[in-house]
């Protein structure tokens, strides 16, 4: 296992912002992660679990304590079933099941981080989520001082949410198994009207999962969301904020200040969501609210190709992306009296 002192952490998130680390420990094997977690919490150590960093913001004084950068590598396909160790990357896997002609994650290709993060943060993207696909996770918990796996309906699966993230304390993710469909090379049902329209076909048709997998690439470079060291609306976290689920009585209430601010006959996105709630566009109201692509003048900015991605233009800290991201939570809740949510974690921070 690697061990470094006041190692920085800003190149191993796709920001590229955040401060050092006291001591940053690389693991290679499930047992080399377990070791390391069980001497922080024997010895009180603040403990800091990186995977592909693609979600995350870390504060400018960075880490007083261990980080933990899982790199464990694995990949194991035994039929419809496919198992990933923590560290994979995932936007490999997924080119490699729909390779291997199964369906059911196609659609979640070019998101960049680890697989042992999605299902953390309910990785979901284009009428995909993890939480449809995953059967186990295998994890160590840290309050028990024990590996243990758990079922799909154990994770407390909801929208970029997850029994993990709600005990970010207490669980490491060590391995991720998933039950896919082959469905003879074709994709899942198109749930995303977007895909669906530029592919040409119906909402819950099945195209060639190979094309599924490349429309949804190029559509998410066109927004910035496919990592590229040349392009700086990709030195993000992709999408900054959740798209908020409003209760109905939050929803009639920004209804209201929506057609009294922008007209009579707007129409502001909606998603029917759990519970009787409803899910609005986070993008729709950060640009309504007049943050538009490009928006900003320092070294933090929203994104030239999508409003939802805030963005280090290549010298920017982490204060930079904070101020920015404050200023949108403001404007949007002035304008709309809705409160934005930011998605990726933060460490040493708060927004």
């Amino acid at each position: 296992m690697q061990e470094l002192h006041d190692a920085p952490l800003a190149p191993l998130t796709t920001f590229r912002l955040g401060g050092p680390a006291t001591r940053l420990l690389t693991a290679t094997t499930d047992a080399e992660v377990v070791a390391a977690v069980r001497e922080a919490d024997e010895t009180s150590t603040p403990l800091l679990v990186i995977g592909g960093g693609s979600n995350l913001v870390i504060g400018d004084k960075g880490f007083e304590g261990t980080a933990l950068r899982i790199a464990t590598q694995g990949f194991a396909l035994s039929g419809t079933t496919l198992e990933l160790a923590a560290g994979e990357v995932w936007t490999d896997a997924v080119a490699r099941t729909v390779e291997a002609g199964l369906a059911g994650i196609e659609c979640l290709a070019g998101i960049p981080g680890s697989a042992g993060a999605t299902p953390i943060q309910n990785v979901g993207a284009y009428g995909q989520e993890v939480s449809s696909t995953i059967s186990e996770v295998v994890a160590y918990d840290r309050r028990t001082r024990e590996t243990v796996t758990l079922a799909n309906a154990a994770c407390a699966f909801s929208y970029r949410h997850s029994r993990f993230k709600a005990e970010p304390d207490r669980y490491v993710v060590l391995r991720v198994r998933f039950e896919l469909e082959d469905a003879g090379g074709l994709s899942a049902p198109l749930r995303y009207a977007e895909t669906a329209r530029v592919m040409g076909v119906e909402q819950g048709e099945r195209v060639a999962a190979a094309d599924a997998r490349e429309t949804v690439l190029r559509l998410r470079a066109g927004k910035g969301m496919v990592l590229d060291p040349e392009d700086h609306d990709t030195w993000s976290a992709g999408s900054f904020f959740t798209n908020p689920v409003l209760d109905p009585a939050q929803y009639e209430a920004f209804l209201a200040r929506a057609k009294d601010r922008l007209g009579d006959d707007v129409t502001p996105p909606a998603f029917p969501a759990a519970d009787g709630n409803t899910k609005t566009s986070a993008a729709w109201l950060i640009d309504r609210a007049g943050f538009t692509k490009g928006f900003g003048t320092g070294p933090a900015r929203i994104s030239t190709k999508h409003t939802l991605a805030l963005t280090n233009r290549g010298d920017a800290t982490t204060e930079d992306l904070l101020a920015l991201a404050r200023e949108v939570v403001a404007g949007v809740h002035e304008a709309f009296g809705v409160t934005l949510v930011n998605e990726p974690v933060t460490v040493g921070i708060a927004l």
